[in-house]
């Protein structure tokens, strides 16, 4: 992963105050950071986040924040092909931010300051304009130099060896060949429950999207970047912890247990994924 990525600092100073930004939303008590926290690696640690007026945000596990940029598209079902797309949909989402384009446009033209930078950077406010704002600050939330990305680089000493053992694990049981890549997932969509039905199939993933028999429960590989940080686990938020996410991980979709060591092992190899976020 690089130590950075560019990106216009104004327009990122911008798109982390609407990001923050609690009166933009219905009840004046949600923003963006209420379930994407910049202090929690990007994500609430709830099993469904909490929107306007307690609702509860079913039927999706929030997806982390943290180096979404990297992914070839967002949401677990992929509905948004870029940062700007999906930064539109929280905001008139009745569960998270609820908010009408009209009513989202009146909140932030009442701040003068809002209004001022907007003029500046982009010639005016719109919905458009705001998501793009939003997006270009999302660019910053990346995670370099983890002790693997620093193994990798030639550090033999940066991770452990039960950390080395993991990873050989990793590859070994097939787990690379769905979390690959330099965001270590975030760039296909694969079915899970290959050799083993899952079993909540309240969402069926793609198919709510392209309504294709073959898209049922397809959903995006979720990068695996400061996994041991962003529990509870799967797009439903139904695995706790990290080792019981190992093991329901080889039942489904390799169609094997996994003894307890290798699962350590891998483990050990994913708490090694946990980057440096430096605040911008």
């Amino acid at each position: 992963m690089p130590n950075s990525i560019p990106y216009d600092k104004e327009k990122a100073k911008l798109g982390k105050s609407l990001y923050m930004d609690k009166s933009l939303s219905k009840d004046g008590k949600v923003s963006c950071n209420t379930c994407h926290r910049l202090d929690q690696h990007g994500v609430d640690g709830l099993e469904f986040s909490i929107g306007v007026d307690n609702q509860l945000d079913k039927p999706f596990n929030t997806p982390t924040t943290f180096n979404s940029v990297f992914n070839f598209v967002q949401f677990w079902n992929g509905r948004a092909k870029d940062l700007a797309e999906q930064a539109k949909v929280p905001f008139f989402n009745p569960k998270e931010m609820g908010l009408s384009p009209e009513l989202l446009l009146q909140k932030v033209n009442s701040n003068e300051d809002y209004v001022k930078t907007f003029k500046k950077l982009y010639g005016e406010v719109t919905v458009e304009n705001i998501a793009l704002a939003v997006a270009e600050f999302e660019k910053t939330l990346i995670t370099p130099n983890s002790p693997f990305d620093r193994y990798l680089s030639g550090d033999q000493n940066a991770i452990s060896a039960q950390a080395k053992k993991g990873y050989e694990d990793f590859k070994a049981n097939g787990c690379i060949s769905c979390h690959q890549g330099q965001n270590i997932g975030g760039n296909m969509f694969q079915k899970i429950g290959i050799f083993e039905e899952y079993p909540n199939q309240e969402d069926l993933g793609r198919y709510e999207i392209t309504k294709r028999e073959a898209d049922k429960m397809i959903f995006k590989v979720p990068s695996l970047r400061n996994i041991a940080k962003t529990a509870p686990y799967f797009h439903d938020g139904s695995i706790p912890t990290l080792d019981a996410c190992v093991q329901f991980m080889a039942y489904y979709q390799l169609g094997k247990f996994l003894d307890q060591k290798t699962v350590d092992n891998i483990v050990a190899f994913l708490e090694s994924l946990t980057g440096e976020y430096h605040d911008k």
